[in-house]
């Protein structure tokens, strides 16, 4: 944000207007990004130019909800500038443009959808791993808590990216720094981090309950970006997943339909397999790509040895009527 601020100060112009979009915590732009754009173009907010705030809501890999059917929330440092950028964002928002009646407000707004998502993915993560010591499936759970009509429908899993997975920590950071410290988001995003760690413990615990020693098994991780049908592997929790399999001596092999092989070399020092064999202990299904969701248990057998152990992380199969194959969700 400094950087591009910086870049944009230097530049700019009487009459422009500037608007931020990126997720902050409250107070970033009129605070941290104003004095810059100030200081390098000598210009003063209001006289010379204005700012706002517009954040951005896409969700990659999502062809539904594109930026003309996703609501625009807008703001900016006094009326003229509200006006003028909702204007401009109402040009193609089709879905409707909503005004903040403040920059932070708009910079609240955006931090605390994200923040939300992690705190209830978290609760079904907890959830996930209190209901797995009773032996309890908390799918089947869900699916029967869901058939009341004001139960929030949330599913556990690895929460990665940049927006769930560190936004929540803009909020924190700057909560600390007025003296605060927050319980209910850091204790979520405990519980969210420590994810990886539980399902590699319990694969673990499950190799050895089938036989197997762990140190001579190999593992098929398949999917390592942060969310299915993309390629963006920033903040992979997967990645996570991959490097508590390895602690424990596992000889891992990773594939994914999207992910660059260079790119996942570079941030994880990590290979994606050419071809995948058929001598596998187990196999972790961890993103749901639409090429892995058509798979069936006959193929996971297949490129299984004796006594196989499938994880499906996402839900994706139906939970199979075969003693032969150990089956595990969250």
């Amino acid at each position: 944000m400094i950087s591009a601020t910086e870049t944009v100060g230097r530049i700019l112009k009487k009459g422009d207007y500037v608007v931020y979009e990126s997720t902050v915590y409250p107070g970033c732009t009129e605070e941290d990004c104003l004095p810059i754009l100030e200081t390098l173009s000598g210009l003063h907010l209001g006289a010379d130019f204005k700012i706002g705030y517009s954040p951005e809501r896409i969700n990659p890999g999502d062809k539904e909800h594109t930026i003309e059917k996703i609501l625009k929330v807008v703001s900016g440092n006094d009326a003229e500038a509200l006006e003028q950028i909702a204007l401009v964002y109402g040009a193609i928002i089709e879905a409707g443009i909503f005004k903040a009646s403040s920059i932070k407000v708009a910079e609240a707004a955006k931090v605390i959808e994200n923040t939300q998502r992690d705190l209830n993915i978290s609760f079904m993560n907890e959830l996930a791993m209190i209901f797995d010591r009773m032996d309890i499936d908390t799918q089947e759970v869900l699916e029967a808590a869901a058939t009341k009509w004001n139960f929030l429908r949330f599913t556990p899993g690895l929460v990665g990216g940049h927006c769930i997975g560190v936004d929540p920590y803009y909020l924190l950071h700057k909560s600390m720094k007025l003296g605060y410290n927050p319980q209910v988001i850091l204790s979520g995003r405990r519980i969210n981090d420590g994810m990886p760690a539980f399902i590699a413990k319990r694969l673990v615990q499950m190799l050895i309950q089938r036989g197997k020693n762990p140190s001579q098994t190999k593992v098929l991780v398949m999917g390592i970006t942060f969310k299915e049908n993309v390629a963006d592997i920033r903040n992979s929790k997967v990645a996570d997943l991959v490097r508590e399999l390895m602690d424990y001596s596992i000889h891992v092999h990773v594939t994914d339909p999207y992910a660059s092989p260079n790119e996942l070399a570079h941030e994880y020092k990590l290979m994606l397999v050419d071809n995948i064999s058929d001598d596998y202990d187990a196999v972790i299904v961890a993103v749901a790509h639409d090429a892995y969701t058509k798979l069936t248990i006959p193929y996971f057998k297949n490129i299984m040895t004796k006594n196989p152990i499938l994880v499906d992380l996402k839900a994706i199969y139906p939970k199979p009527n075969d003693n032969g194959l150990l089956y595990w969700r969250l």
